[in-house]
């Protein structure tokens, strides 16, 4: 069967049209791979903002690297300055955080991308996005138990802490001239609140870390703080007896959390010694 001549002028044409883009993906590809080599050129010297604008062009130019969104979000994050509050590098904190995100959509088991992010909001004192940041994960039914527990730890953590700011204020930690220590109630109800609620939220966290990962040495370690937190809201209630509960469990939970050290420590020695060279 014959074509015809148009059909032969369409095919030719439609031909030519799909070798063209592949040349120009091709093209783009290695304009990209330039950009990027820019890009790591200015950031080693220092020039940021250079580096930034090679980096973006290499995204623009290839969409499909992998390599250029991670390199845009360094690139952002090293211009952040931690500690100056200044509005314009709080917005360098913040378009970290969306170039962060925009490479875990990419690519969701990216952890450099994930931290990076918790330590922009912890640097940038947004503690209530911090906070639903890592909830997120701990909630997250598609990460692994280990990293589920990890991020309930934090928050654990982040609950003791709350409540170890206001428990250890001169006002409520009082030491008698025998040097026994005793707590009592903060002067505003308000802290109170803030100490039961952090606590019982604290050891509920605790918890559930323990459950997804009984071997979690950070979950044990935070539980066996919260407790002690525990211990301090009962004297402060005057509930003696109560205290000692708690403080009998905190033993325990410290116990645990420091034979997982230890085994912790063993793996880690002999890691190394597996890797030294026989003399």
């Amino acid at each position: 069967m014959r074509l015809s001549q148009s059909r032969i002028c369409t095919v030719a044409i439609l031909a030519f049209f799909v070798v063209a883009g592949a040349g120009c993906s091709l093209v783009g590809k290695v304009r990209a791979k330039n950009e990027l080599n820019e890009a790591a050129k200015a950031y080693k010297e220092g020039h940021f903002d250079v580096a930034e604008q090679h980096a973006k062009r290499a995204l623009a130019l290839d969409p499909t690297n992998k390599t250029a969104p991670i390199f845009v979000a360094r690139i952002m994050h090293q211009q952040y300055k931690p500690g100056v509050d200044q509005p314009e590098n709080v917005q360098k904190a913040r378009d970290a955080i969306e170039a962060y995100k925009q490479v875990l959509q990419n690519d969701p088991s990216n952890e450099e991308a994930y931290k990076a992010i918790s330590v922009l909001y912890a640097a940038i004192k947004d503690e209530a996005n911090l906070r639903a940041w890592i909830m997120a994960r701990a909630n997250d039914a598609n990460q692994t138990n280990e990293k589920r527990a990890e991020a309930y730890a934090i928050l654990a953590g982040k609950d003791w802490d709350c409540s170890f700011k206001i428990t250890e204020l001169p006002e409520v930690k009082v030491t008698a001239a025998e040097g026994k220590v005793n707590y009592q109630k903060p002067k505003d109800p308000k802290d109170y609140d803030m100490i039961q609620r952090c606590v019982t939220r604290g050891l509920e966290q605790a918890e559930t870390a323990i459950k997804y990962d009984a071997n979690s040495e950070s979950a044990w370690s935070y539980k066996t703080n919260l407790l002690i937190e525990e211990a301090k809201i009962a004297k402060m209630n005057g509930e003696n007896d109560k205290a000692a509960q708690y403080e009998k469990q905190a033993e325990a939970a410290q116990k645990r959390s420091s034979a997982l050290a230890e085994e912790r420590r063993k793996k880690e020695e002999a890691a190394e010694q597996a890797a030294s060279p026989t003399p």
